[in-house]
């Protein structure tokens, strides 16, 4: 212990040398170098895995707040005779928060200014407290009364494809199913003219470009499917245990229906992100070896220019072990500092875009209109966890080196 200071001599030893400059003029620029080093490397590490996270976490929001935890349809493809008892069997399933029928349709949008453009007419049904509470959660323009009760068939627009037909409430657009209706002179696209009720936002520009909302009941009659319907759609209290609810749907399901979950529905695209925050860690991680290579120059020097302290302090008793736990004790300090720093700095650029939003996308490449950053504990430790090794085991040659220098060796040369 060093009288007056409570430190191992080791620990002072390591502390007294990085402060010193010694023979070799340049020893303080290498503690500074390697602390850079580790200090841009934790903080870029940081911020890229936390946006990584974030940017997966905001697009997986999005998708389960504008679609169905779980999708249940008929096998053959041709429709659920019976959607609303299948509903009622899955609602009665553990877990469930709210299931219903529902009816997709392929269609092409034209409005009265000579817009046009393809997306998905979608039916709800509307007597579900759930689908209108959602409904309005996402209305930014316009009533859903008019689906409910107006004197003719209504339509909710999704925000983006409304503006690319430049309809607003109370205009009128003309729906076309592809499938089109067979007549006496041949099959003629089957139209239907909608009244405008308003515009809604779901905040992914691909479902906000597409998407039109019906009642079911009007939805079935475009698409000719009389009392069918295209699936039911399951709200689940959890989305996370979307695969173990939906096997107990297909238990209780009794007829041959597909079940597909949200996870199994974007696994592609969640497998791609996480691919990328591998790849990107990796990259990143080249920074902080960098400052290892520093921080080894560094110890290396030190060790030259302590040669004759060295070789007085074993010859005054101290174990090799010693020796190189100041060595040790150096590079550690480097690392610890550079460490510490970079995770100040790397969390307050997190909170700095989380509250102000200062990096913004284009909805309509992104997905999402700004980026999200969100560090998680295990991502954290990870950063950490990786520099705190890098710079252990940058100090191991010199350390080693240094334990086995001879006193007399170096007593006799200096």
């Amino acid at each position: 212990m060093t009288p007056g200071r409570g430190l191992p001599f080791e620990l002072f030893l390591a502390v007294k040398y990085l402060r010193a400059r010694g023979q070799f003029r340049g020893l303080s620029l290498f503690v500074w170098i390697g602390i850079g080093g580790v200090f841009l490397g934790v903080s870029a590490l940081i911020v890229v895995l936390a946006t990584m996270t974030g940017f997966q976490d905001g697009i997986r929001e999005k998708i389960i707040s504008a679609n169905p935890h779980i999708l249940i349809v008929e096998g053959g493809g041709r429709g659920l005779v019976d959607g609303e008892a299948v509903a009622a069997r899955a609602r009665a399933v553990t877990g469930v928060r709210a299931a219903s029928p529902f009816v997709l349709q392929q269609a092409l949008y034209t409005a009265q200014g000579g817009g046009a453009t393809g997306g998905l007419l979608r039916g709800l049904d509307l007597g579900a407290a759930s689908v209108r509470e959602a409904l309005a959660a996402q209305l930014r323009l316009g009533s859903v009364e008019p689906l409910l009760s107006g004197p003719e068939p209504a339509i909710l627009l999704g925000r983006e494809l409304a503006r690319t037909l430049g309809a607003v409430p109370g205009d009128h657009v003309t729906v076309i199913s592809p499938q089109g209706a067979m007549t006496a002179v041949g099959l003629v696209p089957k139209m239907r003219r909608f009244l405008v009720a308003g515009a809604i936002e779901v905040g992914m520009y691909e479902y906000d470009a597409s998407l039109a909302y019906t009642t079911l009941a009007a939805a079935q009659e475009f698409a000719g499917l009389g009392d069918r319907v295209t699936g039911v759609e399951v709200k689940l209290d959890d989305p996370w245990e979307a695969k173990a609810v939906g096997r107990r749907i297909a238990q209780a399901g009794g007829g041959p229906f597909w079940i597909r979950d949200w996870m199994d529905m974007n696994r592609n695209l969640f497998a791609a992100l996480q691919l990328e925050k591998l790849a990107l860690f990796v990259i990143v991680t080249i920074i902080v070896l960098v400052a290892g290579f520093a921080i080894i120059g560094h110890l290396v020097l030190l060790v030259a220019d302590k040669r004759k302290e060295i070789g007085i302090l074993k010859a005054m008793g101290a174990t090799s072990g010693s020796i190189a736990a100041v060595f040790l004790a150096a590079g550690m300090l480097i690392g610890l500092v550079g460490t510490v720093a970079g995770s100040a700095f790397g969390l307050l650029l997190i909170w700095v875009q989380n509250t102000y939003k200062i990096i913004r996308f284009a909805g309509d490449v992104y997905q999402i209109d700004h980026l999200p950053m969100k560090l998680t504990g295990t991502d954290f430790a990870l950063v950490v966890g990786a520099t705190i090794v890098i710079s252990f085991l940058a100090t191991l040659s010199p350390a080693r080196r240094a334990a086995g220098l001879h006193p007399v060796d170096v007593l006799r040369y200096e």
